[in-house]
């Protein structure tokens, strides 16, 4: 049984690390072809949105190539994903407190948006409009496919396949700081709102609380972009 156990964890600890280096890896890529003498790393930080397709592709991409194995992790440990996603009985008080932390974690990324500040005239200086495909593409990417996949491979692996390992807090912290790398590009926001994100899941023990926090910030943050953008018309 322990010798079980240490297979799944170190199947999903080596798997979350892949997603981890593979999206971060290009995301820094990406931005250093930009790189020009003078700039500091928030200016270099700041061309992750100078491609948001690109951006949204391989975000798309790096999530759905590894959730069948994540599905097929959680197949072979006998955990069914669908009640460690929610349950019927549950659902409305997780969705609501998912709702909240979504408010809350959309607060945690205004803070960090002053870290803007520090950026100099080399800093990607962004677009005022955005094409109705870029930004449908992003709900995709960043309200669907991260709010529902990274959760299930940063706080459901954690959890379920490194907790007994580990420890589940630990576990639960070491996955946030995976995931703080992967979005290394907010300067910590992420890692701050994941561990609100950790307490709703460990409160409410249903991944469908985090999936909706994180979506839902996602989404507040898409949508005050666009008004934002919109009020220098």
């Amino acid at each position: 049984m322990k010798e079980m156990n240490t297979h799944f964890a170190e199947k999903a600890l080596k798997t979350t690390t892949v997603l981890t280096f593979f999206v971060a890896g290009f995301e820094m890529f990406r931005c250093c072809l930009n790189f020009k003498e003078g700039m500091n790393l928030l200016d270099v930080a700041s061309f992750v949105s100078a491609d948001m397709g690109m951006f949204c592709f391989i975000f798309i991409f790096g999530n759905l190539v590894l959730l069948p194995s994540a599905v097929m992790l959680y197949k072979q440990s006998g955990i069914s994903l669908k009640d460690e996603i929610y349950d019927k009985n549950t659902l409305g008080t997780d969705v609501l407190i998912g709702i909240v932390l979504a408010i809350l974690s959309s607060l945690v990324s205004l803070v960090f948006s002053f870290t803007s500040m520090g950026r100099t005239s080399l800093a990607y200086s962004g677009t005022r409009d955005a094409a109705v495909g870029t930004i449908l593409l992003q709900i995709v990417a960043l309200v669907f496919v991260s709010g529902i996949c990274k959760e299930i491979f940063y706080r459901g692996f954690a959890k379920n396949f490194c907790g007994s390992i580990f420890g589940e807090l630990p576990a639960l912290l070491l996955f946030n700081l995976m995931f703080g790398l992967l979005d290394w590009y907010n300067m910590g926001a992420s890692f701050v709102s994941g561990l609100l994100w950790i307490w709703g899941y460990r409160k409410r023990k249903h991944l469908i609380v985090p999936m909706i926090a994180h979506g839902g910030a996602n989404l507040i943050g898409i949508i005050f972009n666009v008004l934002t953008a919109g009020m220098f018309h």
